[in-house]
């Protein structure tokens, strides 16, 4: 059985298989993003900004996936609309749990981005 932190590498190992340099630069950002606006403000962002740049919606959708698949019963669908609904309607402590595992998993994506794009 493989650790949960394990699971985390081996996820954003997986969904950054494609990225570029402007990934890595939005996986470095985002947790600060969230730290300064929060999980929904910096989810709306991304999504404003995934309309004309893709590399955004790539990262963005990345993490709606590994917290519907780490919260299954409190996010039903990766989709924004859906992912934010159910946002919206979680308990405060449950919002607090899935913001700390954001920040969990971007870790391991910020590293195995940049480790993939070739420390950018």
């Amino acid at each position: 059985m493989i650790t949960l932190e394990q699971q985390r590498a081996k996820d954003a190992w997986e969904k950054s298989h494609q990225y570029q340099k402007e990934h890595s630069n939005i996986a470095k950002s985002l947790p600060a993003l969230i730290m300064n606006s929060g999980l929904m403000q910096t989810l709306a962002f991304c999504h404003e900004k995934g309309s004309k740049d893709h590399h955004y919606a790539d990262v963005a959708k990345a993490l709606r996936q590994w917290l519907c698949g780490r919260f299954p019963k409190l996010l039903h669908h990766d989709d924004f609309t859906s992912f934010m609904q159910d946002l919206m309607g979680a308990e405060p402590q449950d919002f607090q749990a899935i913001t700390a595992e954001a920040f969990a998993w971007l870790r391991w994506l910020r590293q195995m981005t940049a480790a993939r794009v070739g420390g950018a």
